[in-house]
């Protein structure tokens, strides 16, 4: 297997050539993974979210000792998701597990717990926002007007304001929803996520919010993994039994592809 490190560093460049005039590709969150290409004193190539390119080697350094997550490739995820592009995967595991990193989530049940959440709420594995349904707008109504402020539903998600429902409707990998939840988990993450709610389907935003929703919910979901009651882990996270199927059908998936502990 390649050499993994990972990034040390906040939101690092990745650039296309070993150069701080050149163009930049895309940057990195802290904790992420990163295939090493050719190692350099001043710039090391990489492959990092699906990109070939040069970062800083002051910005990288080795797997934490017994770092469950360096040793996953796309190989061992990618049965947990069939019909999903690989593309989807390569550019967005990264987030996934440097999200976890920064929760100390960075083990085999939590991944698989992360994953499976992933599958049952956007199977193309991609931060994606909320479509209208019947169950966020009524017949002829305003779009998601059903969570809005006076409702039983926007009461629930804390919606006070005129276009909350919209607002806050669900984003992610996990897909967050309410204002409540935009403003705890943002001020967890140290991200504005009522300013600024589009930020749920950034990559790097949204891996944090996933690891940190399941960090909130850190012991009950280990208690429910520990007795193999995915029902309840999955109840933790999404409140009732809704993406149940999707996500057994990949933590079983899982359980067999991915490397031991």
């Amino acid at each position: 297997m390649a050499d993994q490190k990972i990034v040390t560093g906040d939101n690092v460049r990745l650039r296309a050539a070993a150069s701080t005039d050149s163009q930049i590709l895309t940057t990195c969150a802290k904790g992420t993974s990163v295939t090493v290409l050719q190692d350099g004193a001043e710039w090391t190539q990489v492959q990092c979210q699906g990109l070939t390119g040069y970062m800083a080697t002051a910005f990288l350094g080795p797997a934490p000792a017994g770092d469950y997550l360096s040793r996953v490739a796309l190989a061992n995820v990618t049965p947990m998701f069939p019909g999903t592009p690989k593309k989807n995967i390569v550019t967005n595991l990264p987030f996934v597990e440097a999200g976890l990193r920064q929760c100390g989530l960075a083990d085999r049940p939590m991944l698989l717990m992360a994953l499976g959440t992933i599958r049952a709420e956007t199977a193309g594995f991609v931060p994606i926002p909320e479509g209208q349904s019947k169950f966020n707008t009524a017949p002829g109504g305003e779009p998601f007007g059903l969570y809005g402020p006076g409702t039983s539903i926007g009461k629930t998600l804390g919606n006070t304001q005129a276009g909350d429902g919209a607002r806050f409707k669900g984003r992610g990998y996990v897909q967050l929803t309410g204002r409540d939840n935009y403003a705890r988990i943002g001020k967890q993450i140290g991200v504005d996520l009522v300013a600024n709610p589009d930020l749920g389907c950034d990559g790097a935003t949204a891996g944090l919010i996933l690891a940190q929703f399941l960090k909130n919910a850190e012991p009950r979901i280990r208690k429910a993994l520990a007795t193999d009651n995915l029902a309840d882990a999955r109840k933790a996270v999404n409140g009732g039994s809704h993406g149940l199927d999707a996500f057994t059908a990949a933590y079983r998936a899982g359980q067999n592809s991915l490397p031991p502990a």
